[in-house]
C-alpha cells in the first residue's frame, strides 16, 4: 500500500488513504427485507442483498458518509439532553438546528449550508425508518429562517489553479511512477475541469469494474473520458496539448505505458495505488482525497501564494480548485467552459470563472449615463 511522509500545514503527518466502506447504518440495511407473508428461499434472500447493494448506491459515497455522520451528532446531542430522537421532533429539530448556529459548548458554530445539509441527512435517515420529517412545520422553519437572515454568508470559493500554477506544481514532480500517476492526474483533471471523484472514478475500459463509473478512449487528437458525474452521464474531451512536457494525453500515456497497465487485458481502475517501491501498480483505486492532498502538496511545495502563512495558503485549495482553473483560464466562449464542467446553467459556470470581465458589457453608459 501507498505510504506518504508529506505534513500538514499543523505539522503532521498527511496519513496514507484507506479505501472507505459504502455501508450505511445496520438499522437502515435491514428495513429492505422480503415480505412477510412469502415463504423465505434461497432465491429471495439472493434479491434481498441484491437490493440491498442497490440501495447502498441509491445515493454517492460523499453523502453516504456525511449523513451517516449527521446522524450520529444528532444521537449524541439527543443523547446528552436526556431525549429520544426517534419518533422526529419538529420542536426538537427546531432546537437542535438553534444549537448548531449557536452552541452553548464553546464549539465553533456551523455554516447555514452545513445546517441545511444535515437537515437533508436526518430527513433522510427517518425516512429509511419510516418516518417523515416535516422540514415546513413552523418549529423548524421559522428557526432555519431567522439562521439564514442572521447567519449567511455568500460562499467560500477555493482559490483557482491557474495556467501558470499547474506548470509549477506537476514540475515539482519527479519521473517515478507515483509522480508520473499523480501529475498525469493533475493534468488530466486541470484540462477536463472534474471533480476529485470524477477523476478517480474511471476505469481503463467500460465494465472493467463494478465501482467503476466511467471509463477512458485515447486518440490521435486526445482523451475522450465517459463517466457518470454529478449531473449524469456525459463526455469530455481533453485535446492534445502544445508540447509533450504539458500535454495531459502523453502524462496519462506516459503513467499507462511505465505502469504496465494493458489496456486491452488487463483494465480495472485507471489511477492505482503504487507500491512502497515505486515500481508498480496495485491494482487499488485511488482515494478521491488522494487528489486533494496532491493538490495541496503541489502548491505547497511549488510555493503558489507564498505571500501567505502555509496554512492559510493550503486552506485556499482543494479539488475543485482545478476546475476553477480550467474555468478560470481557458479564453475561450463560456459556452465551451459549460459543456467541460456539465453545468446546466451559466450562472453556475461563472462562479468558478475567477478573473472573467464583470464590466465587459457596461450598461451604464449603454443607458446614456
Amino acid at each position: 500500500m501507498e505510504q506518504s511522509s508529506d505534513k500538514s500545514p499543523s505539522g503532521a503527518a498527511i496519513e496514507p488513504l484507506a479505501n472507505e466502506s459504502n455501508e450505511r447504518d445496520p438499522h437502515v440495511r435491514e428495513t429492505l427485507k422480503a415480505p412477510d407473508l412469502v415463504a423465505g428461499s434461497g432465491s429471495l434472500d439472493r434479491l434481498v442483498d441484491t437490493a440491498r447493494d442497490y440501495a447502498r448506491q441509491s445515493t454517492a459515497e460523499n453523502t453516504n458518509t456525511a449523513y451517516k455522520a449527521d446522524w450520529a451528532h444528532f444521537n449524541s446531542w439527543c443523547r446528552r439532553r436526556g431525549a429520544d430522537p426517534l419518533p422526529p421532533s419538529p420542536e426538537l429539530l427546531g432546537l437542535y438546528i438553534a444549537n448548531c448556529a449557536s452552541p452553548d459548548d464553546g464549539s465553533p458554530a456551523l455554516s447555514v449550508a452545513t445546517i441545511e445539509r444535515r437537515l437533508s441527512g436526518l430527513g433522510w435517515h427517518y425516512q429509511q425508518r419510516g418516518f417523515t420529517l416535516d422540514r415546513k412545520d413552523r418549529h423548524i422553519a421559522t428557526v432555519l429562517a431567522g439562521i439564514r437572515r442572521k447567519h449567511a454568508r455568500p460562499p467560500l470559493q477555493k482559490e483557482a489553479v491557474l495556467a501558470e500554477d499547474i506548470l509549477k506544481m506537476i514540475a515539482t514532480l519527479s519521473f517515478g511512477l507515483r509522480d508520473m500517476r499523480d501529475r498525469a492526474i493533475l493534468l488530466v483533471g486541470y484540462a477536463g475541469g472534474l471533480r476529485r471523484s470524477e477523476i478517480v472514478c474511471l476505469d481503463i475500459n467500460r465494465d472493467d469494474t463494478i465501482e467503476g463509473k466511467g471509463w477512458i478512449e485515447i486518440t490521435k487528437q486526445g482523451l475522450i473520458l465517459a463517466f457518470r458525474g454529478k449531473t449524469g452521464w456525459r463526455e469530455v474531451e481533453i485535446g492534445r496539448g502544445s508540447s509533450d512536457q504539458t500535454c495531459p494525453v502523453h502524462a496519462l500515456e506516459q503513467y499507462l505505458h511505465y505502469s504496465r497497465i494493458d489496456t486491452y487485458i488487463n483494465g480495472g481502475p485507471l489511477f492505482q495505488r503504487v507500491t512502497r517501491d515505486d515500481r508498480k501498480v496495485t491494482g487499488d483505486r485511488l482515494s478521491d482525497k488522494h487528489v486533494a492532498r496532491l493538490i495541496k502538496k503541489t502548491v505547497r511545495d511549488a510555493g503558489i501564494r507564498s505571500d501567505l502563512p502555509e496554512k492559510e495558503r493550503l486552506a485556499l485549495f482543494s479539488g475543485h480548485s482545478l476546475r476553477a482553473g480550467l474555468a478560470s483560464s481557458a479564453d475561450v466562449d463560456e459556452r465551451y467552459i459549460q459543456k467541460q464542467l456539465g453545468h446546466a446553467s451559466p450562472e453556475m459556470t461563472r462562479r468558478y470563472q475567477r478573473r472573467r470581465d464583470r464590466f465587459r458589457v457596461n450598461l451604464t453608459k449603454a443607458a446614456g449615463l
